[in-house]
This record gives C-alpha cells, structure tokens and sequence, in this order.
C-alpha cells in the first residue's frame, strides 16, 4: 500500500488524517522551540540526564526504563540538542535495545547484579523512541536514525498490535508489551500508551496502516470509557466489551494523567477525555493538582502541588475553556522525572497545539 492509499483509507478519520497533513507546519514549529524553551530544557537535563545519556528515575531507585529514554530522545530531538540526543540512544541501544527484536526491555537498575531482569518490552517507550528517531532524522540529518525507526515500528507492528477481541468491525489496539498482558477473555490495555501523534507521523512516514487504525482505536477506546467518567489507569478488552482490569487500577491516576495531554498534543482537543480530566481537576483546589481521580464520581482521591501534574491539569482546563491565557506553572528543578518530563511536554504541547493557553 503506498503513503497516498494510506491516508485515503484514514479519510473518515478527519482529526487523525488532519496531523498528517500537518506534519511539516508541526516540524516548521520545532525549529524554534529551543528558543522559547532552552532554559528548561537545560534545567531537565541538569536534573535528570547523567553524563552518558541515561535517564534517571530517582523515584523509582533511581533506575532507568525505555519510557524515560524515549521521552528524553523526544524532548532533546524537538530542543535541538543532538549532542544529548545522540548519548540517550547510544545508552538506549547499548542498555535496553538487548532483546533479540528492535524493541528495548522496559526497566535497568544500576546497582543490581542483574541489571535488566527482564527482557519484556514497554510499548509507549517504544513507541517515543521510534518517533523521537523519526524526528531526530530530520532535524539532524542522520538518515540511520530514521532506519532504525523503521526497525522499531515493524516489531511494534508485529509484537504489540492486536486485533481487538470483538472482531474486524473495531480497530486493533496498542497492547503495552509483547509479552503478559493476554487474558482469557482478550488483553489488558492501558489507553494512555497510544499517543496518536506519534503513531500517525510514524505510520505516515513508513507506510504502515495498521500503526494508524492502532492510534484510531486507541481514540476510540478512550472516547468509549469517557462516556462513564474520567479514563483509567488500565482496563480489560474483551469482546463485550471493557471492564475492570483485575489486579490493575480502574481509577484516573499517574498513568492515565498523560491522555488528556496527548490527546490535546493529537490536536483532538474536543475528545470527551480532555473534558472529563478538566472537569475533575476544576473540583480541586487552585493551588493543586488531582493526581488520582476515582472513576465513578470524578473526585480527587490524591492530589499534588507539583508544578509537573498543575501543569497538565491547567493545559486541559484552558483548552476545554477556550480561553485566553493559562495557569501552567513555571518547571522547578525540584520536580522529579516524571512530574518534570510531563510539564516540559506540557509546554511543548501548548506552543504546537494550544497558542491560547500561553501560561500567564
């Protein structure tokens, strides 16, 4: 199927086909972020990058994961930073990428005999590290970069797209690793692992159809489970539908924070997703963020004053707002990896997809 037939078979899937078409405005935008935004990207690195390019965890004993190396490959590759760049994915490569595919093993711990104990991949690491490659190759002109990206989404494509449980009628769906998360009934599914952008650029650029029904499925999965409250960490797909995941949160909390962010990123602002987290986080105090939300009543079962988790919480309420001006906070250096990393994506999703929310 060449790249023309791609984008026609996706043309009932408007918003979708619509990033695609504007993936050179989007890279024209890149050009100039570090300008807007070199001197947090420098205070992220100096916090959380250690000289050979690994990034480090501190919350999580201070180990590394194919999550935070594609998340800083992302930020670098969209700050101009090729030097950092270039030391993320050669760590990444030497580390992680030690399965026997192109897919990385999720987790390193520095001061175990064993260091990746297991060899199970994570899908949205993944997934960045392939779209930060992408992008990489573009911005630095390393055409092996671009290859290895390449390499990545096949194995994706192979290892971690399922078809969905009830049949050809639906897309099939980002599963979060190759191996583990099948049950009887279907799989288990975490709806924030499907970053829309990244997986329509990628499927855009290597011809890969199934990668963007994969990132409509995972729209539509989400706009499914938003019509009952806010999107949980994890669910069950089966073929009657998605339920409860035993064993696994069915609360709004750390990991599905980040789908209200992507999807506004997607330039799906109006997804009843974004919605239902900003009217959860309208319930709390200003001066906070609500990090766990419960499902079924949308109230703030923990909450944070972490500019990180603010800064999500107040994208997604300016741009279900429409309004002019937003509450992002300006980036501590005291937030840890993954609060910080959010609110630098956060940043960069509101410079490319909402101008109106510039924090003020």
């Amino acid at each position: 199927m060449n790249r023309r037939s791609l984008l026609s078979g996706l043309a009932a899937f408007v918003a979708l086909a619509a990033l695609n078409g504007a993936a050179k405005e989007v890279a024209a935008q890149t050009l100039g972020l570090e300008a807007k935004l070199e001197d947090v990207w420098l205070a992220w690195r100096s916090s959380n990058l250690d000289p050979t390019g690994r990034v480090i965890d501190q919350l999580q004993q201070n180990s590394s994961h194919s999550e935070g190396q594609g998340y800083g490959m992302l930020l670098a590759a969209s700050l101009g930073d090729q030097r950092s760049f270039d030391r993320m994915e050669t760590w990444a490569r030497l580390n992680l990428a030690i399965r026997s595919d192109n897919l990385m093993a999720w987790r390193w711990f520095p001061d175990d005999p064993v260091k990746v104990p297991d060899l199970n991949n994570a899908s949205d690491g993944d997934l960045f590290r392939a779209w930060a490659l992408l992008r990489a190759s573009r911005r630095f002109n390393v055409p092996e970069y671009r290859e290895t990206a390449g390499l990545i989404v096949t194995d994706l494509l192979s290892s971690c797209i399922a078809p969905h449980p009830a049949g050809d009628a639906h897309d099939p769906l980002l599963i979060p690793g190759a191996e583990g998360f099948g049950t009887d009934a279907g799989f288990i599914y975490n709806p924030c692992y499907a970053m829309p952008l990244a997986m329509t650029e990628l499927a855009t650029e290597f011809d890969a159809p199934a990668l963007a029904r994969a990132a409509r499925g995972g729209v539509e999965v989400a706009r499914t489970l938003a019509q009952d409250g806010v999107v949980p960490d994890w669910v069950e797909v089966t073929p009657t539908g998605i339920r409860a995941a035993e064993g696994y949160s069915f609360d709004s909390g750390y990991e599905a924070m980040r789908l209200p962010l992507y999807l506004i990123w997607s330039g799906l602002r109006d997804h009843p997703a974004v919605h239902r987290y900003a009217e959860a986080q309208e319930r709390v105090a200003p001066s906070l963020a609500a990090t766990v939300i419960d499902r079924q009543t949308g109230l703030a079962l923990a909450t944070s004053n972490d500019p990180g988790y603010k800064a999500i919480s107040a994208l997604a309420r300016c741009t279900v707002r429409q309004s002019v001006g937003s509450q992002i906070p300006r980036f501590s250096t005291q937030s840890p990896y993954y609060p910080g990393t959010l609110q630098l994506f956060t940043m960069i999703a509101q410079i490319e997809a909402s101008p109106m929310c510039i924090p003020i």
